[in-house]
């Protein structure tokens, strides 16, 4: 069964093959991903990388956590499971009259 590391600390040029490439010394990968910001098309810094089996997860964590890669250290430890978020904002709350956005006292 496929385990899925998380992939913390990771260089912004670090592209998804050369991340599979690294991880591939550790045993077959499955898929990497780097998690990229969609406002700037950048990396975060971080990804996921999916190992075919739990040994070969295990040996990519003893290979890689803590170790240097490309210049900066990496954190590699099995990946959770994705925490519900908080709602999103709503930015038309003053519509609703909940709030001045602009800080300006209320004159009505």
């Amino acid at each position: 069964m496929a385990k899925k590391l998380y992939v913390g600390g990771l260089p912004y040029t670090t592209t998804e093959d050369s991340l599979k490439e690294a991880f591939s010394q550790a045993g077959t990968v499955e898929s990497a991903m780097i998690i990229m910001d969609k406002m700037t098309g950048r990396s975060k810094g971080f990804g996921f990388v999916e190992m075919s089996t739990e040994e070969d997860a295990a040996k990519a964590i003893d290979m890689y956590n803590g170790k240097d890669f490309e210049g900066r250290n990496l954190t590699v430890a099995e990946a959770r499971p994705m925490e519900d978020r908080p709602p999103r904002r709503d930015f038309n709350d003053r519509k609703r009259g909940r709030g001045d956005f602009g800080g300006h006292r209320n004159t009505w």
